[in-house]
């Protein structure tokens, strides 16, 4: 499902972080782990306790995007999923656990193939951009942690477009901060939803597909669908460069 696209106009490379960049799932398991233990809780996984968690996040945060009224902090939707979450699994818990648990989405393990990989593209001379749904403070807390805040070019959070992705908004936003017009831009997410809107949105999209799963949107498909960043690196140095 790769298209045969022209990519010789693409200056920026723009990346999702929570899920694409740094490692979500596996981050937030190893978090909730010890928690889970130190209430003597066995009835769920927590892989399925943090899916729950994840899902629930993006439901809410899917509803205030379509809403159109004052844009929630991610933070704030965190704190309601996490809540939601434990109730549902009947962990009795406080609010000031529920930050804690949220706090642990500033401190995610990039995949293991990342650095290196942005490393090769930035030194191809594309400009290397996040565009993602967290607040502002989280991305710099989690940029930090990650270990890749000397390779971007700009770091974007869509409190500047007062909506989530995949409100189309967002990636306009995204491309104006590095004054580029959407076509220039190859926007590139593990997930399909942020590769549909950037795509609607005019943007060119790599579909990350680590977890070998269809994409499932023949109506705005991904320009490109790679294995991983190692895989992404190689193929834009060779179609785009040559």
């Amino acid at each position: 499902m790769t298209e045969q696209t022209d990519l010789s106009g693409v200056k920026a490379l723009m990346f999702d972080f929570y899920g694409t960049v740094v490692d979500m799932q596996g981050s937030l398991v190893k978090a909730i782990t010890p928690y889970l233990e130190s209430k003597n809780y066995t009835a769920q996984p927590a892989t399925r306790v943090v899916t729950w968690w994840r899902r629930t996040h993006f439901e809410n945060s899917m509803i205030d995007a379509l809403l159109g009224r004052e844009h929630i902090p991610y933070r704030e939707i965190g704190r309601q999923a996490v809540d939601h979450t434990l109730t549902r699994a009947g962990i009795p818990h406080t609010m000031d656990e529920v930050r804690d648990l949220v706090a642990a989405i500033e401190r995610l393990e990039p995949f293991p193939d990342v650095i290196e990989a942005l490393t090769t593209l930035k030194d191809a001379g594309f400009a290397l951009v996040i565009l993602s749904n967290g607040d502002p403070d989280m991305l710099e807390a989690g940029v930090a942690f990650s270990g890749t805040e000397h390779l971007w070019t700009r770091v974007v959070s869509v409190e500047e477009a007062g909506a989530f992705k995949p409100h189309f908004t967002t990636y306009a936003t995204g491309a104006k901060a590095v004054g580029l017009a959407p076509a220039e831009v190859l926007f590139v997410a593990n997930h399909a939803f942020d590769c549909v809107g950037a795509k609607a949105a005019g943007m060119h999209t790599a579909f990350v597909d680590r977890r070998k799963r269809p994409f499932g949107n023949e109506h705005y498909p991904p320009t490109l669908v790679v294995d991983d960043f190692a895989h992404l690196a190689r193929e834009i140095v060779h179609r785009v460069q040559g």
